[in-house]
């Protein structure tokens, strides 16, 4: 199967393209292939979306906004086609698959609000005959780059807003599962979208390039890791872009003495090994504050053991494969490491065969034990399903562990003691806090975001955020006066 790229309301065939495979990560086999764009491919899309955005823009919100209904309705009808592709290209479990389309759909939602989200101010008389208003407005063509983890989800915090509020979008998704990109660009052209509002270009790094440095594309959104968003975020403002880069994680879960122990271990199961750990949002630290920590691993390895994991159209399966081969290797690398410099490796992942499904992507779950800040396995993301105990011995050492990490995406404590929460959620130096909630993921109609290396400018992702993100604001002052004559002092409003 050939993938290719949507421009200008339809598939765009590159019949010399550079192509890269697409896998089913379960067996293991080759689905299809996905064309990698040139910057004469990036250069049509830009245009496209050039051409559309002026019209787009003169349109009401309200008609947008009814544009939007139509897509909400049409995702729905199309829920599980979602996220069956999901599953069948990146790997997760179809019922994750599903709540994956569906936070992706809330913001779709949210954006049917949009012509009470884009209300301007308004003063009457702010000085004698004078009246002010401020107006929030479009930008122009703005650009997505999006991750391999959630192909529907992440995009759909970007384009949906970004089109919503008058632009025009081209979005440049995961190459490693690019099929539900063209899906949900199928579907907005159902929905009554104008060609060339909404278009999806496929490719590596001279895609990414090409967008960076076209001088039509206005802003760029960005979800990946630290490294990329670093690059992503001094390129385009070099360009003079409005940049959002949300970067890679290291997310905390310090668990209290006070803890209960079987509801919290229920938790660090669905946030450390839902999706294979392939979320940026995942907890793949576990700070045991005191005497927990025996009876915390203790737990966890038990029912580390007994994962129930397939390919990801088994209902009954709980994790499925990652994403590739390459990706495999490369958690492999870090369990090794982990294992030389010391850590404690309760529950080994690695060797894990599935009846059936030799040669698929599957790692079983991994448990460390006894992890220090000093190891590379605590330091750097992994994305996979490893979790690390860190061993504190009280409150404020946990809560140090989680300051003094380079990354600032999520964290959450567990704990019956309400001062020890208010205290964490007011002192920690973390954009997203959970207090007895897992992965505090914001829902829509709020914001999405991350501290210190984590995010790299001055917006988090949907929600009020986005409005501000994808428009910039106009400041208009009139009054209706005769003529006065020349004055040259500063105005003054009196």
């Amino acid at each position: 199967m050939h993938i290719n790229h949507w421009i200008d309301g339809r598939i765009c065939d590159q019949p010399e393209a550079r192509r890269s495979p697409v896998y089913d990560p379960a067996t293991g086999e080759i689905t299809g292939s996905v064309a990698l764009a040139t910057r004469e491919v990036v250069d049509r899309a830009v245009a496209s979306a050039q051409r559309a955005f002026a019209p787009w823009a003169a349109t009401s919100p309200l008609h947008r906004a009814r544009v939007m209904f139509r897509y909400k309705q049409l995702i729905e009808d199309n829920h599980d086609r979602l996220a069956e592709c999901i599953t069948h290209e990146h790997g997760k479990v179809f019922t994750d698959a599903r709540g994956e389309v569906l936070r992706g759909l809330e913001v779709v939602e949210y954006a049917c609000g949009i012509p009470e989200v884009l209300k301007g101010q308004y003063t009457e008389q702010i000085a004698s005959g004078i009246d002010a208003w401020t107006t929030r407005q479009p930008i122009g063509v703005c650009a997505g780059i999006t991750p391999f983890n959630f192909p529907t989800m992440v995009p759909m915090w970007m384009f949906p807003m970004a089109i919503a509020c008058g632009n025009s979008f081209v979005l440049k998704p995961s190459e490693r599962d690019p099929s539900a990109s063209l899906l949900l660009a199928e579907l907005f052209r159902q929905a009554g979208l104008p060609d060339g509002v909404f278009n999806v270009v496929h490719g590596d790094k001279e895609a990414v390039d090409a967008l960076l440095h076209h001088r039509d594309v206005k802003a760029v959104s960005f979800v990946g890791s630290t490294p990329i968003a670093r690059y992503i975020y001094a390129t385009g403002c070099a360009g003079g872009k409005r940049v959002q880069a949300l970067g890679g994680a290291k997310n905390h879960m310090v668990v209290m003495p006070d803890a209960p122990l079987e509801a919290t271990v229920d938790a660090l199961m669905g946030a450390a090994y839902g999706s294979a750990g392939e979320r940026c949002m995942a907890i793949s630290v576990a700070v045991a504050v005191g005497d927990i920590a025996d009876a915390l691993v203790e737990r966890l390895a038990a029912r580390v053991r007994s994962l129930r994991i397939d390919q990801g159209m088994n209902l009954e399966s709980e994790m499925g494969p990652v994403v590739t081969q390459a990706h495999k290797d490369r958690i492999i690398g870090y369990i090794e490491d982990g294992l030389r410099e010391g850590a404690t490796l309760v529950v080994d992942g690695r060797g894990l065969v599935v009846p059936g499904h030799e040669n698929g992507f599957f790692l079983g779950g991994t448990l460390f034990d006894h992890v220090t800040p000093a190891m590379k396995i605590y330091r750097e993301e992994i994305f996979g399903p490893v979790l690390c105990v860190v061993r504190a011995a009280d409150f404020e050492t946990a809560l140090k562990l989680v300051n003094d990490h380079e990354f600032g995406n999520g964290t959450t404590i567990f704990t019956a003691d309400g001062l020890a929460a208010r205290e964490f959620a007011h002192r920690v130096q973390v954009g997203m806090v959970g207090i007895n909630v897992p992965i505090p993921v914001p829902m829509a109609f709020h914001s999405f975001g991350g501290w210190k290396a984590s995010l790299f400018g001055d917006h988090h992702a949907h929600g009020p955020e986005a409005v501000r993100f994808y428009t910039r604001q106009k400041a208009v002052t009139q009054r209706w006066l005769m003529h006065e004559g020349a004055q040259f002092s500063m105005p003054t409003h009196s």
